[in-house]
């Protein structure tokens, strides 16, 4: 599957944004789907995940502020985020996996970049 993010962009802080996934093909069997975003300089980071049944979780630091959603018929995953940080600005990717065999391939989408700045 390919996998690719859009929904970036310039936020002032306190804005929202929703970014998309969209996969190339189905997703059923690359689940769970996850977020991931990387600031300049720092060390990639664990935005949260979905499973296949819809149950998705945030990393502590950006509940109650982000939140995933699925549709399925669109091969789409979303991360909606609200009440934006300056902090939160990075290059955000979905992941997805599968087993194939002994083997867990990766896929990776190519990024895209929010900048939450006044």
């Amino acid at each position: 599957v390919q996998l690719a993010e859009s929904g970036g962009g310039l936020v002032h802080p306190g804005g929202s944004l929703r970014l998309s996934c969209i996969g190339s093909g189905s997703l059923d069997n690359y689940y769970p789907i996850r977020w991931y975003r990387q600031a300049p300089g720092k060390e990639r980071e664990y935005v949260g995940d979905i499973t296949s049944d819809g149950t998705a979780g945030v990393a502590d630091t950006m509940k109650g502020r982000f939140t995933i959603a699925s549709d399925n018929a669109k091969n789409t995953v979303y991360l909606q985020m609200n009440s934006l940080k300056p902090e939160d600005t990075a290059v955000y990717y979905c992941n997805a996996r599968k087993w194939i065999g002994p083997y867990e391939l990766e896929y990776w989408g190519q990024g895209t970049q929010v900048t939450v700045s006044s």
